[in-house]
């Protein structure tokens, strides 16, 4: 446990002293897999899909702030949308402007939740999302996670009715726009996914909160327990055949992924709890106080040992003297000369 915890302090320090160079590396990076998974998955635009430019747009996200990556990637949505049909352009423009006005009036520090919650349905890992966002965010950060959730279903609604909308007349445009929103809006398991995201992220950070030992752990439990329910019963009532294996491994994930996160954020030593109670003219005060286990990263310190040189010594044939010569270093490192 000490080899973890120096490893932890180690990763602190290296984050504090390189904060400038880490953080355009890491949304340099975001960008770049975000922009590569719509260009792949999309990809009905050929201008725009080529990785020179998606280069070029990573490179000044890595400069801005996390929000300008949610506008390239919708930028780069709605283009490849309206190549494919300026209808199915014209919904995507009305439900990212619904998102965006949800996004900022509740929770615009989440940005990055948009981007992580399709990023983590393409790798098959999407119940860490509201685990982890009720462990460090807020209730209102249960509308950003909702909103990656619908940016995701909407690309993946694109994607399926494609076929469909091209072999489609130009002078059916309305039959293409009922086709994308019922495809969107009837989608039964988005609304069950939506509403056990949501809830989750709320119980989980309400059990966070309590004032109850081990309570990280038994928020993330909890939440991993309720958000498999919600989509079993959602499963059994609607019948939206999600895979009962994959969430169920999916979870247990998301629990491991947990465990870090609140070694990294809330590590802390139970069995040194200590309450205490007091008193001032107004109120009574009772206090729980939970030491953090923390740990100096330890340091190596180098000793250089210097042994000490024998005298050099010389004989002068004319004179017969013998002259010792010792080198000594002192504070202005000057050489003396001894005469025997």
């Amino acid at each position: 446990m000490t080899e973890l915890l120096e490893l932890r302090e180690k990763i602190k320090l290296v984050y504090a002293k390189n904060e400038a160079i880490i953080l355009p590396v890491v949304k340099f990076l975001l960008a770049f897999v975000t922009l590569l998974v719509i260009n792949s998955e999309l990809g009905y635009m050929s201008k725009i899909n080529n990785i020179a430019l998606v280069l070029i747009v990573a490179l000044a996200c890595s400069f801005l702030p996390m929000f300008f990556i949610i506008l390239f990637a919708a930028a780069f949505t709605m283009l490849h949308m309206y190549a494919m049909s300026l209808e199915v352009a014209l919904f995507g423009a009305v439900v990212y402007m619904l998102m965006f006005l949800l996004f900022f009036r509740f929770s615009s520090k989440d940005s990055i939740v948009v981007i992580l919650v399709p990023l983590l349905y393409a790798c098959k890992i999407p119940y860490v999302v509201p685990i982890a966002v009720g462990l460090l965010g807020t209730p209102a950060s249960a509308v950003t996670v909702g909103c990656g959730v619908v940016v995701y279903y909407l690309l993946a609604a694109v994607t399926s009715n494609a076929t469909t909308v091209n072999a489609m007349n130009d002078g059916d445009a309305m039959a293409k726009l009922r086709l994308i929103v019922d495809a969107v809006l009837g989608n039964k398991e988005m609304l069950v996914v939506v509403a056990a995201f949501v809830i989750t992220v709320i119980v989980v950070y309400l059990i966070r909160r309590m004032s109850i030992d081990y309570s990280w752990t038994i928020a993330m439990v909890s939440g991993a327990i309720l958000n498999l329910a919600i989509l079993l019963v959602g499963d059994l009532i609607y019948d939206i055949k999600i895979s009962v294996i994959g969430a169920i491994l999916g979870s247990i994930l998301a629990l491991g992924i947990a465990k870090v996160i609140e070694f990294f954020r809330f590590c802390v030593d139970h069995s040194r709890t200590e309450k205490v109670q007091f008193e001032d003219d107004e109120y009574y005060y009772y206090v729980k106080a939970v030491p953090k286990i923390t740990v100096s990263a330890s340091t190596k310190t180098v000793k250089r040992i210097n042994t000490p040189r024998r005298p050099a010594q010389r004989y002068d044939v004319g004179t017969g003297r013998r002259s010792v010569t010792i080198s000594r270093q002192d504070e202005e490192d000057e050489d003396y000369e001894e005469l025997l």
